[in-house]
């Protein structure tokens, strides 16, 4: 199903506006609170940020699920995304009076807002849209992101130089609070209660991330695979030393490869997220973490710009791929099995790649920039090699005495 055409239905187009705001709204604020940041206590504060931003997402996934379930509604997003808005607003407030602790504080708080409800909204597609509509829906969401990847950078760089800097928190306040009206009322003309049904089973089931885990082994694997390839993709966040080294490239050279992998991406979306491929969704989704790390070990060769760039392209290409098929995954292949179920799994996953990312961030970079080269034969071959492993079922999950899904949830696969 076309874009075009799934958006003429009023409850999608809401549903990916809601979304699309969002996603926008972490965009600009993640921009300026950077800049707020290293404008005043240099990169170390901003490293503070990024950290704090994520923790919630790793403790709320660990120890905070019932606080995610009871926020299983549109309802409570919509509260979320006033929240949001509300502290994006205050947050220059914040940082006057408290300065750096103001910051991290703010950070904490909007991260926690962003645990609750990134995998909830996630969670709720299959019960807003028809079931063959979930992967075009799921392609659309993505293909948000990136849009807002690219755009929010350069629309909050555009409105510092030309507005004050408190104007850029309150534009960004304003995308979270039509966000939030736009969940409201798409909350409100639900009729049929599914939404208020499952938003009920996920306050009140308790799920096991473990139990669950062992009883869809190829989902955990394809999740453990994610967590691997986050982690040894922060190699790419030492791309300006490798073009130093390997191109004599500058600023100008590191934003022409940026461009080129959004270019891929956008690219490849529409093919990602209409396109129905036969086989397993888990298989097929570490098959394209495989290719993605041969990609990036191959950036090591670098004997050119136009190398780099082509790589770049088809590294951006796989991108969608990797992020549809898993979220369609979780979405519609789990379709079957109670809200609270794909609730738990999408935060298990949010919660991997949050940990592995954060661990990431403070140590693979500045390990690669030694040696660019070798760090990125290193993170694509760590990647490569453990996409393979999870394309079936992790040994542990294989133990005898897995339990079988009904044991867990209650209902036959």
């Amino acid at each position: 199903m076309g874009y075009v055409r799934l958006l003429r239905r009023r409850r999608v187009l809401a549903l990916w506006g809601a979304q699309a705001l969002s996603v926008l709204g972490d965009r600009l604020y993640a921009m300026a609170v950077m800049w707020v940041a290293w404008q005043e206590s240099g990169a170390a504060a901003m490293g503070l940020v990024a950290v704090a931003e994520s923790l919630p997402y790793i403790v709320l996934g660990t120890m905070g699920r019932a606080a995610v379930a009871r926020c299983a509604s549109l309802r409570v997003l919509a509260v979320l995304d006033v929240v949001r808005a509300l502290l994006v607003v205050l947050l220059p407030l914040a940082w006057a009076g408290w300065g750096v602790s103001g910051l991290l504080g703010a950070a904490l708080l909007l991260g926690a807002a962003g645990a609750l409800f990134d995998p909830n909204l996630g969670a709720l597609v299959p019960d807003l849209v028809r079931p063959g509509e979930v992967q075009a829906v799921v392609g659309l969401m993505d293909l948000s992101g990136r849009l807002a990847r690219i755009a929010g950078p350069g629309a909050a760089g555009l409105l510092l130089a030309v507005v004050p800097q408190a104007a850029l928190f309150w534009a960004d306040g304003a995308t979270f609070a039509v966000s939030a009206v736009v969940l409201a009322l798409l909350g409100r003309r639900r009729t049929d209660a599914v939404v208020r049904k499952a938003a009920a089973a996920a306050g009140t089931v308790r799920v096991s991330a473990w139990q669950l885990l062992r009883a869809h082994p190829p989902t955990a694997a394809a999740i453990a695979v994610h967590g691997v390839g986050i982690g040894a993709g922060a190699v790419a966040m030492a791309m300006p030393a490798l073009l130093a080294v390997a191109v004599g490239g500058g600023p100008g050279a590191y934003g022409a490869v940026l461009a080129a992998t959004g270019a891929g991406a956008l690219a490849a979306n529409g093919v990602a997220g209409n396109v129905r491929m036969k086989g397993s969704a888990p298989v097929r989704y570490c098959a394209a973490w495989g290719a993605a790390g041969l990609l990036l070990a191959a950036t090591a060769a670098a004997p050119s710009l136009p190398y780099l760039l082509v790589v770049a392209a088809l590294s951006g290409a796989v991108a969608p791929f990797l992020q549809i098929t898993l979220a369609a995954h979780l979405a519609a292949h789990l379709a079957a099995h109670p809200a609270p179920e794909r609730l738990r799994l999408m935060t298990v996953d949010l919660t991997v790649i949050r940990t592995s990312g954060t661990v990431a961030m403070l140590v693979v970079p500045a390990l690669a920039a030694a040696d660019p080269r070798a760090g990125f034969v290193a993170g694509g071959l760590v990647t490569a090699v453990a996409a393979p492993r999870g394309g079936g079922a992790p040994r542990w999950a294989r133990a005898r005495g897995s339990p079988p899904p009904e044991a867990v949830s209650g209902v036959a696969p």
